[in-house]
C-alpha cells in the first residue's frame, strides 16, 4: 500500500494529468487539500480473474504537497460472472472514460465503498460465456448498473477475482481500500459527497 510522496509523486501526477488532458478529461487541482483524483488503470494484458490493474488516488495533502496512493485492483469482472452472466445482455465490463460526479461514499453489501449514484456509466456487454474479456464497442450499454468501487475480502488479500466482481472495480487488499476510502472521506468534508472516477487503459499513459 505505498503512498508515494515528494518528487516521485509529482512526476506521477504530471504524467497522469498530461495523459488525461490529452483525452479531454478533467484533472482536479484547486490548490486545496484532498480534491482527489480517482483513477483506474486497466492493464494491457486483459487477463480475466487477475488483480492486475491499478487504482490511484492523486491529491494534495494538508500542506498542499502531492501524494499518490497506489492500489492493486481489478477493473474487470471475475471468471465466475463471465461464464454466468446475471444480466441477459451479458456481463458488464466498464468502458474506459471519465465518469463525472457519478460516485459517492456509501456501502456495497454492507461494507464501505464508493457507489454509483450520480449518473450513468458505460459498459461493454460480454455475453458469449467463454471466460475471456470481450470489449466490443458494438456491445456498449449505458445506465445505472451498480458498478461500484469496493473491497474483496474484508481482511488480507484476495488472489482470484472469481465472484468478487460482476463489473465493479474491486481492490485486492483490504488495508489498501481502507486507506483509499479514508482519503475520500477527507475530500468529502471539503468538497461534498460526490466523486469522479476515470478509467484509463495502460496504453493511454504518455
Amino acid at each position: 500500500m505505498p503512498t508515494i510522496k515528494g518528487l516521485h509523486a509529482r512526476l506521477i501526477k504530471e504524467q497522469v494529468e498530461k495523459s488525461m488532458t490529452k483525452l479531454g478529461y478533467a484533472f482536479f487541482d484547486s490548490a486545496r487539500p484532498f480534491n482527489v483524483n480517482l483513477i483506474g488503470i486497466r492493464s494491457k494484458n486483459h487477463r480475466a480473474n487477475k488483480f492486475d490493474d491499478t487504482i490511484l488516488a492523486i491529491y494534495r495533502n494538508k500542506v498542499l504537497d502531492w501524494e499518490v496512493l497506489t492500489c492493486q485492483a481489478t477493473t474487470d469482472p471475475g471468471l465466475h460472472h463471465l461464464r454466468n452472466p446475471s444480466n441477459v445482455k451479458g456481463t458488464a465490463i466498464l468502458v474506459p472514460g471519465q465518469y463525472r460526479s457519478v460516485y459517492q461514499l456509501g456501502d456495497h453489501k454492507g461494507n464501505p465503498a464508493l457507489v454509483q449514484w450520480g449518473g450513468k456509466v458505460k459498459v461493454y456487454r460480454d455475453r458469449n460465456k467463454d471466460g475471456t474479456l470481450n470489449m466490443d464497442p458494438r456491445n456498449i450499454d449505458e445506465g445505472y448498473f451498480g458498478v461500484n468501487i469496493h473491497q474483496a475480502k474484508s481482511k488480507g488479500e484476495t488472489y482470484k477475482v472469481d465472484r468478487w466482481s460482476a463489473g465493479c472495480q474491486v481492490f485486492k487488499n483490504a488495508t489498501e481500500i481502507k486507506s483509499f476510502l479514508a482519503i475520500c472521506r477527507k475530500g468529502e468534508q471539503l468538497f461534498g459527497n460526490s466523486f469522479t472516477y476515470t478509467l484509463l487503459e495502460e496504453k493511454d499513459l504518455i
